[in-house]
């Protein structure tokens, strides 16, 4: 079988597995596990063969005219170099774990068919974006993606959160997606092709007229798509879907596609040296105000939510200095680890009976109720520090070493303004996600106060892929640092020796203070007792996953969500604590900005309508009817009236003539 044909069944697989799952789920339910676990098994399998023949070498182009338009064509385009091989697996890899976790975590669910296709139809769309040669081909896979993040994230449409959270979602990365595809529109019109080497070649060739605006558009959607500053507010919010929904999302599809897409089309970006900015100060905003975030959270899922955001805004940093093998590294790297922390945390949920760390926190001995998610959630929180020799660390640590090299003027294309804003806010950065990582270790797994329920272990298809999931969260930073070099453009993924230091420094210095303030808080705890009612003065923090209801009655069904007075995260942001627990109220700018101005016109226009437009056509229906009156009043059957009215005019007419007459 030929490279091109092991490439066109790495998205086919999984498409036809969510085709046939939609179509037997109701019929032959027993089908649907192994359609749900097969197809991306096969898929992985195939990604991993194509990988081997490409073996990091010259890309693999193949094509096929799709459809003539009579202007610029569209083509059923690959294009399969060493960051597409690897991406790939890594999509596939991922998708099977959550399906096989999702078998024992949905295994009650009634819907389970039908999230189980969508999972698979999510999957292929994302291995599209990843091998296609063509710009249109790649938008079908990145509005699919969306439509399915829409449903998936939207599964328990019962709860007002989950439907809200899915229209959010929905809105806001379409808010992007209308400058992206213009954005891709006038790229294709400058390079005469939607072809991705056409394209490439006319940047090369300084064909693109104008590569500031064509960015920028781009770049919109980007930020729509990965979730960075301004339009990151929907990711955390979409934590209301199933625990493996946010694995996929956030490691492998989704959020990935809009890094992948920059890392694919570099060189358009670089053409503008405005536009690399523009990426790296969205970059370096995105990393510190979602650590901040992090720092302030309740919910263990919206922890990890921004800890996405963070480590996506590292990746687009470092494209904003040039160095995509830097930022496809660190996606890699991410991806095995954040997976592991959210399957890990649906774990912890399925047994706490809540997402509410603070809730955690007055549980005593959680970690012993679940050892296989207290450990690997461990080497992933570890990972996610950046701490030696952990995957994060290597890939981490390239990142920051690429923006020292840009930061000191030695990098082509890159402004050295944007090497020093991501240098500066990925050290910043370091420091607190080895804080927020440590205070969602100590609140989950040390808590203070009465036992720890105890439901029984977990199904072995959930545990089975932690262990599976920590393996590259452990060694494949060491391994694609020593192996793969070859695969990212050949560039060195070496951290520089002050990166090294000052990042691991600082991680440390993290860690170290967050766990200074527990412990010193810790002395001093007064518990509170089971039973208490308190209103929690953050709003939606502590709700209680759909499906960790589902499963068991939570234990501490009663308990007060009140704040923790051994959070750390209190004691570190201080004043600022309020303002980052709510997202800096960017929400709420955007409520005053865009929400409320459109209610209003949509108000006014209801009004237009009702009490204006409707008075119109009331009025154009009324006057024929009171002409039709009138007209049916005259119509008596009397000769002699009509007779009258004959004469009556005969003689208005005479007199209007004589008048006339006279007057002339």
């Amino acid at each position: 079988m030929t490279t091109t044909t092991l490439a066109v069944l790495v998205p086919l697989l999984p498409f036809l597995g969510a085709a046939a799952g939609l179509l037997l789920g109701r019929t032959a339910p027993g089908f649907v596990r192994p359609l749900a676990v097969l197809p991306p098994l096969a898929a992985l399998a195939s990604a991993a063969l194509v990988a081997v023949r490409q073996g990091g070498g010259p890309a693999v182009n193949a094509h096929t005219e799709l459809t003539p338009t009579g202007s610029v064509p569209v083509d059923l385009a690959l294009h399969i170099d060493g960051f597409a091989a690897l991406v790939a697996i890594l999509v596939a890899f991922v998708a099977t774990c959550v399906q096989i976790y999702s078998t024992g975590y949905l295994r009650d669910d009634p819907r389970y068919p039908s999230y189980a296709a969508l999972v698979s139809l999510f999957t292929s769309a994302m291995l599209l974006v990843v091998y296609s040669g063509d710009l249109i081909v790649l938008l079908v896979g990145w509005e699919v993606m969306g439509i399915c993040s829409y449903f998936l994230v939207g599964h328990y449409w019962e709860t007002p959160e989950a439907r809200a959270a899915s229209l959010k979602a929905f809105l806001v990365t379409k808010l992007g997606d209308v400058p992206f595809l213009i954005g891709l529109f006038a790229l294709a019109t400058d390079a005469g092709s939607f072809r991705i080497t056409r394209v490439l070649g006319t940047v090369a060739n300084g064909g693109l007229h104008h590569p500031t605006l064509v960015a920028l558009l781009l770049l919109a959607g980007v930020a729509g798509k990965s979730a960075q500053f301004p339009l990151h507010t929907w990711l955390p919010d979409a934590m209301a879907g199933p625990t493996p929904v946010s694995a996929l999302i956030h490691a492998a599809t989704m959020v990935a596609a809009g890094v992948y897409f920059v890392a694919r089309l570099l060189p358009v970006f670089e053409a503008s040296g405005a536009a690399m900015l523009v990426l790296a100060v969205m970059a370096a905003v995105t990393m510190t105000g979602s650590g901040l975030a992090a720092l302030a959270q309740d919910d263990i899922k919206r922890v990890l939510a921004y800890s996405t955001i963070g480590q996506l805004g590292y990746m687009t940093g470092a494209l904003a200095v040039g160095d995509r093998g830097a930022a496809v590294f660190h996606l890699l790297s991410h991806g095995a680890f954040k997976a592991l922390l959210f399957l890990a945390a649906g774990v912890v949920i399925h047994a706490a009976g809540t997402n509410s760390l603070a809730a955690m926190s007055r549980m005593r001995g959680l970690r012993e109720r679940v050892p296989d998610a207290y450990w690997t959630m461990t080497v992933a929180l570890l990972a996610l520090a950046a701490i030696p020799p952990f995957s994060g660390f290597f890939s981490k640590e390239s990142v920051l070493g690429a923006a020292e090299h840009a930061a000191h003027g030695t990098t082509a294309h890159v402004p050295g303004a944007a090497g020093w804003f991501v240098l500066v806010a990925g050290l910043v950065t370091a420091v607190l996600t080895a804080a927020y990582a440590t205070r969602l270790w100590l609140l989950a797994f040390h808590g203070q106060g009465a036992e720890a329920p105890d439901h029984g272990r977990q199904p072995l298809t959930m545990t089975v892929v932690l262990w599976v999931l920590a393996v590259p969260s452990l060694a494949f930073g060491g391994l694609a640092y020593r192996a793969l070099p070859g695969w990212f453009d050949g560039t060195s993924l070496t951290p520089t020796l002050l990166t090294s230091i000052l990042g691991t420094g600082l991680a440390v210095v993290g860690a170290l203070l967050t766990y200074g303030v527990w412990q010193r808080t810790t002395r001093s705890l007064v518990s509170t007792p089971l039973g208490a009612v308190a209103a929690h003065p953050e709003g939606d923090a502590g709700l209680v996953e759909a499906e960790a209801i589902a499963s068991h009655t939570p234990a501490y069904g009663d308990i007060a969500y009140a704040p923790d007075p051994a959070d750390p995260g209190r004691a570190l942001l201080g004043p600022l604590h309020r303002h980052a627990a709510v997202g800096f109220h960017l929400d709420a700018v955007y409520t005053a900005l865009f929400v409320r101005p459109v209610l209003a016109a949509a108000s006014l226009v209801r009004f237009l309508d009702r009490e204006v437009v409707d008075t119109y056509v009331g009025a154009a229906g009324a006057l024929p009817r009171l002409l039709g009156a009138a007209v049916r009043r005259a119509q008596t059957g009397n000769v002699q009236t009509y007779v009258s009215a004959l004469l009556a005019g005969i003689v208005v007419l005479a007199v209007a003539v004589v008048l006339v007459a006279t007057g002339a």
